[in-house]
């Protein structure tokens, strides 16, 4: 049952961040901090530069994609997870910064959740 669970999350997460990072990067959504209009410019209300923007959007579609590899390849899981959660602990301080309220921590506290089970 609990391979089961981590299969199921290992792919929840991929999708969610390949969904978010390619096809809502452009748009508004309730969780975005500070109400920024788009992905970018959530960056930049954290005080974040176009540098960093990118080379977290690299880290997190890599380490999405490489979940995914990992249901063939399970060498790769705790990697992938591992960068997963540190980033996922980033964004949730990045909220944290902003005082953002609680609602908008959710998809990241989430996905740092279930990037932890991984590692367990």
């Amino acid at each position: 049952m609990i391979e089961v669970v981590k299969t199921v999350i290992q792919i929840i997460i991929p999708l969610g961040i390949l969904n978010v990072w390619f096809f809502r990067n452009g748009k508004r959504t309730t969780y975005r901090g500070k109400n920024a209009e788009n992905l970018k410019a959530e960056f930049k209300a954290y005080g974040l530069s176009d540098s960093v923007f990118y080379v977290v959007g690299f880290l997190k579609i890599t380490s999405a994609v490489f979940l995914l590899i990992g249901l063939f390849v399970p060498v790769v899981v705790a990697p992938a997870a591992a960068t997963m959660a540190f980033l996922m602990l980033g964004a949730v301080l990045m909220h944290a910064k902003v005082s953002d309220p609680l609602v908008r921590y959710l998809p990241a506290g989430l996905m740092l959740g279930m990037s932890l089970a991984l590692l367990l």
